[in-house]
Parts: structure tokens; C-alpha cells; sequence
């Protein structure tokens, strides 16, 4: 009997340990202003945040860091595609660490949020450390991987006039954050997503992502040739 106690002790402190959803909701309010692009949206946001959780769980990680980092990760995503900044991971990190002020997130877990948001874009490549940056590495991806991913593509490519394809064209090797057509985009980014994951758990719901994402891409250039 000692020995459940303790154990039923040891669990309701890690319960007591979560901080209140109120907390989150103070920073989904104060995040809300800076989602101004539907490619970047507040929708978004919540499929990464419902992603991160669900690796979270898997990979048993700080769910609070998850979180917090999650609902933050591109609240200075819109001011670089107005291109009044140049990388939205850094300076939402300062734009973060304000808000986590604001909403008197735990200190001893802000510098932990900061750095899953510094480290979570594509384009950097960065490798990172902790195993919370990681899974939102990992959340951020997947939501560029399969159907969604695919809208994305084309909400983005009518977003900015991109052309769906010019076969005159041919993808670049590496990724510089710019791509010339939507389906020059899918060969720079989306398809190398995969093998860009981290947790085993992300790898999972990865791989039949990917496979959608060749399978539409195989059957759309048919479709642009008339073959079908």
C-alpha cells in the first residue's frame, strides 16, 4: 500500500506540475494579432500545437515548453513575408519572450520556449538539442507534408502570383527560402521534409504524408502534359 501511495503521489505531482490551460489561453489571445496570412494562419498554428502534443505524449517531453513554443513558433512569421524583417525565428523569439512575460509563464521555462522557436525553421537546418525543439521541429514539418502541406503550396503560390509549373525550369538543389513555381517548391522543400525529422514518432505519421505528396505530384505533371 505504501508503495501505490508513493506512486499515486509521484503522479498527481507531475499533474500538479502542468500549468493551467488558462495560462495557454492568455497566449493564443495575445499571438492571434500577428497571424495575418492564411499560409501561415492561426490554423496553422493549432495543427502544429495539436501535432507537438501528440509527439509530446509519445516521446514524453515538457509539455508546458511544447506548448508555449507552439503557439508561438511564426508570431513573426507574417512580418518577414511582408519582408519587414529577414527571419522570423529569431525575431519571434524576442517577440515570445515578451508575451511569455506578459502572461507570467514560469522563468525557469522561458529560455526553453526561446530556443525551440530559434531552432524550429526549415530553412536554417539547424540541428537541435533538446528534445522539446526537436518535436516542434518536427510538428512545424509535418504540416508541410501530405494534403495540408499541398494546400499550403497553393495558397502561398496564389499569395504571392508564384506559377503552379514551368517545366522550363528546374528545381534547385538546395532550398534557399524562395522557390520560381509551386511545383518547384514541392521538390525543394516538401519532399526533403521527410528525411529532415527527428522523433520516431513524428517519422511515423511522416512517411504516409510523403507518400500522398508523390502520389498528387505524379498525378498532377501527368495531368500538366495532358497524359491523362
Amino acid at each position: 500500500m505504501h508503495a501505490i501511495a508513493f506512486i499515486a503521489f509521484l503522479l498527481l505531482g507531475s499533474v500538479m506540475n502542468m500549468l493551467d490551460d488558462s495560462i495557454f489561453a492568455k497566449i493564443k489571445d495575445q499571438n492571434e494579432e500577428f497571424l495575418r496570412h492564411s499560409h501561415h494562419s492561426k490554423s496553422h498554428v493549432e495543427r502544429v500545437y495539436n501535432l507537438a502534443i501528440r509527439i509530446s505524449e509519445k516521446e514524453k517531453a515538457d509539455l508546458d515548453v511544447i506548448k508555449a513554443a507552439a503557439l508561438l513558433h511564426d508570431v513573426a512569421r507574417a512580418m518577414e513575408d511582408e519582408e519587414t524583417i529577414t527571419d522570423h525565428a529569431f525575431e519571434g523569439a524576442k517577440i515570445a519572450r515578451e508575451v511569455l512575460e506578459n502572461v507570467h509563464f514560469p522563468r525557469e521555462k522561458v529560455d526553453q520556449v526561446i530556443y525551440c522557436i530559434e531552432m524550429h525553421r526549415f530553412k536554417k537546418g539547424a540541428e537541435a538539442k533538446t528534445l522539446e525543439a526537436k518535436i516542434l521541429q518536427d510538428a512545424d514539418r509535418l504540416d508541410i507534408i501530405g494534403a495540408i502541406g499541398l494546400a499550403r503550396v497553393f495558397t502561398r503560390g496564389g499569395w504571392s502570383n508564384m506559377p503552379i509549373h514551368d517545366p522550363t525550369i528546374p528545381p534547385k538543389e538546395k532550398y534557399d527560402g524562395r522557390s520560381c513555381t509551386s511545383v518547384n517548391h514541392i521538390y525543394e522543400k516538401i519532399l526533403k521534409a521527410r528525411d529532415t525529422i527527428n522523433t520516431g514518432a513524428a517519422k511515423e505519421i511522416a512517411e504516409e504524408r510523403h507518400a500522398f505528396v508523390e502520389a498528387f505530384l505524379e498525378r498532377l505533371l501527368k495531368e500538366w502534359r495532358g497524359e491523362i
